[in-house]
């Protein structure tokens, strides 16, 4: 689409868009106007026109959106009509808690393949996915076409092993590692570091109880 002026506040927005509009869609709702969908989702109804104008008209004034219509298309700027081949390297608890995660399936990311060092772990399945040594990803990453690598491996290691899944082709990486990797140009990586988040939210409490006071 080319929106390459798209501030990342609108596109991390956009799942939360498409996430309530399925919900939407799950009971039959056909239409929604942007007043109605702001008290849903919580944004305002200037904020969503604002945010989908980005894109395009996608409402119409007088009748609103059209629920089916309008999750079709953030779909499409998200990226979600077509397909992806994961490989997840890493299978701890957390590894494994992504691994059993259905939702990723559903919305078309599927994990082909679980990778570790741990020669404990290898040979064990994971909804019927073998646990293959990590010493032969990159092999595995060029002879299956894999778009995205996620990364649920401790800090040592975690920029050598990105290094190396780069080097093997892939584009996109959903990084666990509490690391902020280095990566050449053009490689996509989007780091979900957990302690920030609970930091965030302890940060949040905090101001929250200061305000009753």
């Amino acid at each position: 689409m080319g929106n390459k002026n798209i501030s990342m506040a609108v596109i991390r927005r956009l799942p939360k868009y498409y996430r309530y509009l399925g919900e939407l869609l799950d009971n039959d709702v056909q239409r929604i106007s942007s007043k109605e969908l702001s008290e849903i989702i919580g944004f305002t109804a200037s904020q969503i026109r604002q945010d989908l104008n980005n894109f395009g008209g996608f409402g119409q004034q007088g009748y609103g959106y059209n629920v089916e219509a309008l999750h079709k298309e953030i779909g499409k700027i998200l990226g979600l009509d077509r397909p992806y081949n994961a490989v997840l390297i890493g299978v701890g608890n957390l590894g494994q808690a992504i691994t059993n995660y259905s939702g990723f399936r559903n919305s078309g990311f599927e994990i082909k393949a679980l990778f570790d060092a741990n020669p404990r772990m290898i040979g064990l399945k994971i909804r019927e996915l073998e646990i293959l040594d990590s010493d032969i990803i990159e092999d595995y990453i060029k002879e299956h076409e894999i778009d995205i690598a996620i990364v649920c491996i401790p800090k040592n290691g975690a920029q050598e092993l990105i290094n190396r899944i780069v080097g093997a082709g892939i584009k996109g990486i959903w990084n666990f590692a509490p690391i902020d990797p280095e990566v050449p140009k053009g490689i996509i990586v989007e780091n979900v570091n957990l302690t920030e988040s609970l930091f965030t939210l302890s940060y949040l409490m905090k101001e929250n109880n200061e305000l009753k006071k």
